[in-house]
Order: structure tokens, then C-alpha cells, then sequence
């Protein structure tokens, strides 16, 4: 294991875990939101998206975490692992419940300046809570199709389905 993609519903743990991995595999990490979302959220343009990423898949080693359809052929034709963080929608929607709230009371920086805000909650195309209770079987599906697919038959696929899991695979 040493180029991993890892993927999951916000919320999931996907930074957390992504980070924690890259430290003990020694190799770079990078979110993929913190490239995609420039300031005041615009999103990056698509051909520099792609180009950021290929720059940085080129490297021997790198942990990955982001659900991006724009890169996920470059991400996964370089990866050797997908570890997909599949944990059940209670559990992701009460943590991302307490990490937005948090990060609005605090103020938190996310990327390039973009903050989240109380308005985000309430406005139904912008909440990322509305967001993720949306995509949560988008994602159980996507990735249970994808982990069975031929076409992905280079990849080991390891699906978390629990914090105990997840900290095995850091063990």
C-alpha cells in the first residue's frame, strides 16, 4: 500500500483517516477539496484541477481522500489501494452535525480562506448536511459496484465500516 484513494461520505472521517495513513506510510497527503475550492468557494477550474492532481499522482507514494468524478480515472489508474470509509448514515450525519457546528462557532479556515457559515445549513443547495444525507447510498452504491468491477480489478479495495476498523487498518 503505498498510492491510496481514500473515499467516503463527508463526514465519514475521510481527512482524519487520510492524514493518520499518510504519516504511517511516510508518503504526502492531499484533500482534494483544498485544491478544488478556491476563494469565496469558487471551484478550481477543471483542466488545473486535473493538473494539480496528476502532479501530485505522479509521485512514488500519496494518500488521496476526495469523491471528485473529474479525477477519480487519474486517481484510481495510479492507485493500488481504495479504502473506502462506508460507515452507517447515523454515525456520519452526527459527526459532520458536531465538526460543522464547531467550525462555524469557531471560525475555522478551511482551504483558501473559505470558512462554513450558519446560512450553509439552511440553505438546501448549499448544506452540507443536507448534502451528505443525499449521497450517502450514492456513495455505498458507487463504491460496492466499483470494488466488484473488473475494471478495477488493480486495486484492493478495503471498506471500513467502523472506527474499529479504521483503526486496524492504521495498526
Amino acid at each position: 500500500m503505498k498510492r491510496v484513494s481514500v473515499v467516503g461520505n463527508s463526514g465519514s472521517g475521510k481527512s482524519t483517516l487520510s492524514s493518520a495513513l499518510a504519516g504511517r506510510l511516510g508518503v504526502p497527503w492531499l484533500e482534494l477539496d483544498s485544491i478544488f475550492h478556491m476563494s469565496g468557494w469558487e471551484p478550481r477550474p477543471p483542466e488545473e484541477f486535473r493538473a494539480e492532481v496528476e502532479r501530485f499522482t505522479a509521485a512514488d507514494g500519496w494518500v488521496v481522500d476526495g469523491n471528485y468524478s473529474a479525477v477519480r480515472d487519474l486517481v484510481w489508474s495510479r492507485a493500488d489501494t481504495v479504502v473506502w470509509i462506508d460507515l452507517p448514515r447515523p454515525t456520519v450525519m452526527r459527526r459532520l452535525l458536531v465538526r460543522t457546528l464547531r467550525r462555524m462557532a469557531t471560525g475555522a479556515e478551511l482551504w483558501n480562506g473559505n470558512k462554513e457559515s450558519f446560512r450553509f445549513l439552511l440553505d438546501k443547495d448549499e448544506s452540507i448536511l443536507w448534502w451528505a444525507w443525499r449521497k450517502h447510498a450514492v456513495y455505498q452504491q458507487r463504491y460496492a459496484r466499483a470494488s466488484a468491477d473488473p475494471a478495477y480489478a488493480h486495486l484492493r479495495f478495503v471498506r471500513i465500516a467502523s472506527a474499529a476498523e479504521a483503526a486496524c487498518l492504521l495498526d
